[in-house]
C-alpha cells in the first residue's frame, strides 16, 4: 500500500520535526507543502494525486469546487474537531472521509493573556524603543481593580476569566446564550451586551464564528466602549467590523487593540493593522504552540493509521 499523503499549510516548515511521521511508511509516502493558500485552480493543480490531505485548522478553504477537483482524495484530516473551512456535506457526497483531532486547551487562553498584558503595558513600543537606543517612553496601564469583559464564556472564555480573577479584575460576560446562573457558576457577573461594552476596560472576544456572531462587534458596539478601553480578539476576525475598528483606533475613540485574527489571513501587507501605533497584531498564533502541534499532528497520524486499517477515528462527517 503506497498512499500519497500531503501535509499542507506548513507555513513555518515545522511539521516534519514536531512528530515522527516515519510510522506512516507502512501506509504510504508523506509530502510536506509550505505554500500559502491560492485560488481554486492553483490548489487543484497543487493537490492532484493525493489520497490523504492533512490541513492545519482553517488555513485553506476546502469548498465544493476544490473537493470536486480532487478525485483521488479519500481522507481529509484537520487539526481540531471543528473546521468551518471544510464543506462537510460536499465531502460526504463525494465519498471523502473527514476526521479531526483534539486540541490542547491552554494555548489560546495563554496567548490571549499575553496580548492583554503586552497591550496594557505598551510592551511593544517600549521594547522597540529600547532596541533603538531609547529608554522609558510612557506610562503603562494597570489590570488590578479594572473590569475584564468576556464576549463568549465558553471553555476559552472561562480560562481567560480565571486569569482576570487571579489578577484582581472584576470579570463580566455576555453572549446570546449565556445565563446569569451559568456566569455565576464560574464567578463571573452576567451583564447585557451594551453593559459589557460600556463597562469593560479590556474586552476579550471568545465566540465561535457563525452567522449570528459575524460582525457582532460593529461600529455601534465599539461606540459604547470607553476611550480608554482595549479590544482583544483571539477568536475569529470576521466577528469584528474591521473598518469600524480601524476608524475608532485612528480617531482615538479606543485606546488600543490586540489582535491575533483577521478577516483575511495572511493579513495583506498594506493593511492598517500592520501600521497603526495603538494596535498589537500577531499572525494568528493562538493555537501555534509546540504542545498543540504535537497533539494535532500526532492524532492526524492516528486518524490516517485507523483509516488505512478500515476504521474511522474522530470522524466529522
Amino acid at each position: 500500500m503506497s498512499v500519497q499523503i500531503a501535509v499542507i499549510d506548513d507555513w513555518q516548515d515545522v511539521a516534519q520535526d514536531v512528530v515522527d511521521w516515519s510510522v506512516l511508511e507502512a501506509v504510504g509516502q508523506v509530502h510536506f507543502l509550505h505554500d500559502y493558500p491560492a485560488d481554486t485552480a492553483t490548489l487543484i493543480a497543487r493537490l492532484q494525486g493525493f489520497e490523504v490531505i492533512c490541513v492545519m485548522r482553517e488555513r485553506t478553504l476546502f469548498d465544493q469546487a476544490l473537493l470536486q477537483g480532487l478525485p483521488a482524495l479519500k481522507l481529509l484530516v484537520t487539526g481540531g474537531m471543528r473546521n468551518a473551512a471544510i464543506d462537510l456535506a460536499a465531502a460526504k457526497a463525494l465519498g471523502i472521509q473527514v476526521c479531526g483531532t483534539d486540541s490542547y486547551k491552554h494555548a489560546a487562553p495563554e496567548l490571549t493573556w499575553a496580548l492583554i498584558m503586552a497591550s496594557t503595558r505598551n510592551l511593544l513600543a517600549e521594547a522597540n524603543a529600547l532596541r533603538a537606543g531609547q529608554w522609558q517612553q510612557g506610562l503603562g496601564g494597570d489590570l488590578h481593580g479594572k473590569t475584564l469583559g468576556i464576549l463568549g464564556l465558553g471553555s476559552i472564555g472561562q480560562r481567560v476569566a480565571q486569569f482576570g480573577q487571579v489578577f484582581g479584575m472584576r470579570v463580566i460576560a455576555w453572549s446570546e446564550n449565556l445565563t446569569p446562573e451559568r456566569a455565576a457558576a464560574v464567578g463571573v457577573t452576567w451583564v447585557s451586551k451594551r453593559q459589557l461594552f460600556e463597562q469593560a476596560d479590556v474586552l476579550s472576544i471568545h465566540l465561535v464564528l457563525s452567522e449570528r456572531s459575524r460582525g457582532l462587534v460593529d461600529a455601534q458596539a465599539l461606540g459604547w466602549m470607553k476611550p480608554s478601553a482595549r479590544l482583544v480578539n483571539t477568536a475569529r476576525g470576521p466577528i469584528v467590523d474591521e473598518a469600524a475598528l480601524v476608524d475608532a483606533l485612528r480617531h482615538g475613540r479606543l485606546a488600543g487593540a490586540a489582535l491575533d485574527v483577521f478577516g483575511q489571513e495572511p493579513l495583506p501587507a498594506d493593511h492598517e493593522f500592520r501600521h497603526l501605533p495603538n494596535v498589537l497584531a500577531t499572525p494568528h498564533v493562538g493555537y501555534v504552540s509546540e504542545q498543540n502541534y504535537r497533539q494535532f499532528y500526532g492524532q492526524m497520524i492516528e486518524d490516517i493509521q485507523a483509516w488505512a486499517a478500515g476504521e474511522i477515528r474522530r470522524g466529522l462527517n
